[in-house]
């Protein structure tokens, strides 16, 4: 009985530090900035569904979580910070749908990306992905006003960095999914 109480515990230990990891990859690429057209892009996206192939959903949204938490808390892990603002103040600014996005599209990600066609593939991945926008366009929508372009400023300049994102990601998932028997 004691072997299995520490096997958990040791289980236990190891989730929470491959949680750790996961976020500090999140907030690394968060902070990466790179030239794109016709915004510079983040790596952000690419990272949640990264996390979401290689760790399964269950382990995906606990990370995101905990990434999310110490954005909240105060940690600059956020792309806009410390410049923009820390905390939960930086949170429920613009961004928060996007960041809550996070957690679906990680889900998703780790849920259903079990296949080996590459174009069903990159469609789960889109659809993933698409969670982001979604939520951050309502979320930005609910904040701005709905007069506004919301899709204009919160989607469009973004496609194109997302499509080659979601390609990358596409053609690595079975290399990716290869870490799962890890966890």
């Amino acid at each position: 009985m004691e072997f299995v109480k520490s096997f958990k515990q040791a289980k236990f230990i190891k989730y929470i530090f491959v949680a750790l990891i996961g976020s500090i990859f999140l907030a690394i690429s968060s902070k990466i900035k790179i030239p794109f057209y016709p915004v510079p892009m983040t790596m952000q996206t690419f990272i949640v569904l990264l996390i979401g192939i290689t760790l399964g959903w269950k382990l995906a949204v606990a990370t995101i979580s905990l990434y999310l938490f110490e954005g909240i808390i105060g940690l600059p892990v956020f792309s806009g910070t410390p410049e923009k603002g820390v905390g939960l103040v930086y949170f429920i600014g613009p961004t928060m749908g996007y960041l809550i996005g996070f957690i679906v599209a990680g889900y998703l990600a780790g849920k259903f990306i079990y296949d080996n066609n590459l174009i069903k593939t990159f469609l789960k991945l889109s659809l993933a992905t698409s969670f982001i926008y979604i939520l951050g366009m309502l979320w930005l929508g609910s904040l701005i006003g709905w007069e506004k372009p919301i899709f204009k400023l919160g989607a469009q300049p973004f496609l194109l960095a997302e499509l080659f994102k979601i390609l990358i990601a596409t053609l690595m998932v079975k290399h990716f999914k290869r870490f799962r028997k890890f966890f």
